[in-house]
């Protein structure tokens, strides 16, 4: 069980992995270079799964990803809320089960550690507070 002060530093490490990892999303320019990276990564360790060139409108739906949170990861480091976190924990699981799907239909193998850390970051999240 998480002591209050606890949780509020759970929720604010949680938001500071979302801001690290999701920030090259939220551009055109840095995500096409996250997206090379990711691809050369893919290729060297030779993984299953695809990760194919994105067209325009996919790139929008990467910066739009990146752009929303990116801003909810600040809003969640400034005020590291119990509800914030709650709230935090049930879009984890949203993201987790897109990113399983993605996986049972082909998706890189990369996906799998997105896929651990916000389960871990959900069940961190979801865990009980002491009153």
């Amino acid at each position: 069980m998480w002591q209050p002060q606890q949780y509020r530093q759970v929720v604010r490490a949680s938001a500071w992995y979302d801001l690290i990892v999701t920030a090259a999303f939220a551009t055109p320019w840095s995500f096409a270079a996250l997206h090379g990276l990711l691809a050369t990564l893919s290729q060297h360790w030779n993984l299953p799964g695809d990760l194919p060139a994105f067209e325009p409108l996919h790139v929008l739906m990467a910066n739009l990803l990146g752009s929303i949170v990116c801003v909810w990861a600040v809003l969640r480091i400034r005020d590291p809320q119990q509800r914030f976190g709650r709230y935090d924990a049930a879009g984890r699981l949203l993201f987790a089960t897109w990113q399983a799907y993605a996986l049972m239909n082909g998706a890189s193998s990369l996906l799998i550690g997105f896929l651990v850390m916000e389960l871990a970051w959900a069940i961190a999240q979801f865990w009980p507070v002491r009153e």
